[in-house]
């Protein structure tokens, strides 16, 4: 029982695999490795379909799951083929892998599993490795006059071309990209690190709280007010010439007024 707690094993062990596989291979594998429960074997590339041959028929591994490039631009030969075989009645996985360079082609195995066809023009598509036997080796993810393979390591991240609907030809066309100079440098910092320099455009954009999930206003102190002193001398009338109403509203003010009578009227 696995230790996952299921009442059978997600797959089988790798026990007794290899030598399986190097008794019936024999000089056609070149080297088998097992890595973190995974077993592969590289095997030479001119003798792929008698190799993939014994594994379905004679170890059954009935089912290719899937073709995968890898790219390794130090090597001579750059790329490595990966095929990922499945035996339903034993349980188990099995990798193979097949090294090869810009030139040298890789012989197809669509005459063992017909799906291979589509497998293998998709690592043709993505890193340029040649199939051997393939009738139909045409690019099959990127676009009609795609220059260049994607995966490879020394294809530029923002390609050779770009494309857009144009309106004045009421088609999509095709034109060669340009970077603008602020683009043209790049850093690797994670965008959830935040940059140590403001980007540009972002000097419009007020400060944010810091962890909110939005950009949200960040609280501010309120501007001090600057307390003012009190005037030296309170500003006073003291007589009816400090009004500024001239002489005649003085002698107006200066005479006593008539006493209101109290009372109602007679």
């Amino acid at each position: 029982m696995s230790e996952t707690g299921y009442s059978f094993p997600r797959f089988a062990s790798n026990d007794g695999v290899v030598e399986a596989a190097t008794a019936a291979l024999g000089g056609r594998l070149i080297e088998a490795r097992e890595c973190v429960g995974e077993l592969a074997l590289h095997v030479a590339r001119d003798s792929l379909v008698e190799t993939m041959r014994i594994l379905r028929d004679d170890l059954a591994y009935q089912q290719l799951m899937e073709i995968a490039g890898v790219d390794y631009p130090d090597r001579p030969e750059r790329f490595e083929v990966v095929y990922c075989l499945l035996s339903l009645t034993k349980n188990h996985r099995i990798r193979v892998h097949v090294a090869t360079d810009e030139v040298a082609p890789v012989p197809s195995i669509t005459g063992l599993w017909p799906v291979a066809g589509w497998l293998e023009r998709e690592v043709f598509d993505m890193y340029g490795v040649l199939f051997d036997g393939n009738a139909d080796l045409r690019r099959i993810l990127t676009d009609y006059g795609f220059r260049g393979h994607p995966q490879r390591k020394d294809f530029p991240l923002t390609g050779y071309v770009e494309l857009r609907y144009s309106e004045a030809h009421k088609r999509v066309v095709y034109e060669p990209v340009q970077l603008a100079q602020d683009f043209r440098s790049f850093d690797f910092m994670s965008p959830w690190e935040g940059a140590d320099y403001i980007l540009p455009g972002d000097e419009k954009v007020s400060p944010v709280q810091p962890g909110a999930p939005s950009p949200a206003p960040a609280k501010t102190d309120p501007d001090p007010v600057a307390a003012k002193a009190p005037a030296p001398t309170p500003k006073t009338t003291d007589s009816p010439a400090q009004t500024g109403a001239g002489k005649a509203a003085n002698e107006a003010a200066a005479k006593p007024s008539a006493a209101k009578p109290q009372g109602g009227t007679e």
